[in-house]
């Protein structure tokens, strides 16, 4: 996928934990653990708002866009 996760980054530059960081954004710890990981086809917008709340980021500094190379035919 074209899209990496990078909170995992961002939790470490915060210095909060995974369930921390779940208690103050309301969600699963496990939910949030495969947010972290990258196990998730998609994220609703209300968990990247409460997630870019509680860590003060942009969600571009938890989402980035890497060009995929596409194969000659």
């Amino acid at each position: 996928m074209a899209i990496i996760l990078r909170l995992d980054r961002v939790m470490a530059d915060r210095k909060i934990s995974l369930n921390e960081l779940a208690a103050k954004v309301g969600i699963a710890n496990v939910n949030l653990s495969n947010i972290k990981t990258g196990k998730v086809s998609a994220i609703r917008f209300s968990t990247l708002d409460a997630i870019c709340d509680v860590l003060d980021c942009q969600p571009g500094d938890i989402l980035e866009y890497q060009r995929t190379k596409k194969e000659d035919a």
